[in-house]
């Protein structure tokens, strides 16, 4: 375990949110973020004072995660795989899940993992079926036996692969408490479903999020475009230069604010870069941050 993710684990489980953490230690919450997405540390003294706020020792901090990793046994995967031999729709649905990551691949094939550190025998708990109708594929990751969804919340990973040159258009629906979406290059992906924490780095086409949660997205490196759908919720956007988007209001009573340097304002003047982020929905807010 990276010492982000034992970060993030252990702020979670002392009921903090990124915003309490950063308030306690006298940093900004997007220094949390970028802790907690292993994108940096903590220098020596903040170590000292997350020791003190957690009431750990630094090894426990910091050493934890690496022991706990060394005495697993074993983690537990299963993988499913279907050739793709044309352009397809891939419709997807997963059910609950502690993380998704969705990335490209080379090869000619769509890659489902199922990976936990807990629930063995995953192939006999879950069945990934698949029916491929002309350039449509319907992918539904099913529970075979009685599984909650707070115990897969907690417990189960999802890796979805989808073959670069054959994925045109993708449809996630999910219920998510981290997703990673990662040198994604495709059309369009939709995503219709919670998340807690998302992190988009290196993605080309357009991106769509349907919820009516909250989301709180972090882009590294490339991001054409983000469009967000959202009904009475808010979106807190990380980008590191603002410049570089367009960003356009499309929802009903929506609003739209740029945090910076910790001073939440709204503006109605356009930044006109060559990426597009977009709210639209009802009664919603997209909160930009230069992070």
């Amino acid at each position: 375990m990276d010492f982000g993710d034992r970060l993030k684990q252990i702020r979670l489980k002392q009921g903090l949110s990124q915003e309490q953490l950063a308030e306690k230690i006298g940093v900004s919450r997007q220094a949390i973020t970028k802790w907690e997405t292993n994108r940096g540390l903590p220098d020596v003294e903040n170590m000292i004072i997350l020791a003190e706020i957690f009431k750990l020792t630094l090894d426990e901090l910091v050493l934890q995660g690496k022991l706990s990793q060394e005495k697993k046994e074993e983690n537990y995967e299963s993988e499913t795989v279907y050739d793709i031999d044309c352009d397809k729709h891939f419709d997807i649905r997963i059910g609950s899940a502690r993380k998704m990551r969705i990335c490209s691949c080379e090869d000619e094939k769509i890659h489902v993992k199922l990976q936990s550190d807990t629930l063995e025998n995953l192939n006999s708990l879950y069945k990934v079926k698949i029916d491929e109708k002309k350039k449509r594929l319907d992918i539904v990751c099913e529970n075979k036996k009685v599984i909650s969804q707070f115990q897969a919340g907690n417990s189960l990973d999802i890796v979805i692969m989808l073959p670069k040159g054959y994925t045109e258009h993708c449809e996630i629906e999910a219920t998510v408490k981290e997703l990673y979406i990662e040198d994604l290059k495709m059309k369009r992906l939709e995503y219709d479903g919670d998340a807690d924490f998302v992190y988009v780095k290196d993605t080309e086409g357009s991106l769509e999020f349907t919820g009516k949660t909250d989301y709180d997205i972090t882009i590294d490196g490339i991001c054409t475009q983000l469009d967000v759908n959202q009904w009475s919720a808010k979106t807190l956007v990380h980008v590191a230069d603002i410049s570089k988007y367009t960003v356009i209001n499309k929802g009903r009573k929506c609003k739209v604010y740029y945090e910076e340097d910790g001073v939440t304002c709204e503006k109605t003047s356009d930044v006109n870069g060559e990426n597009i982020l977009s709210i639209s929905g009802i009664h919603s807010e997209m909160i930009i941050s230069n992070s």
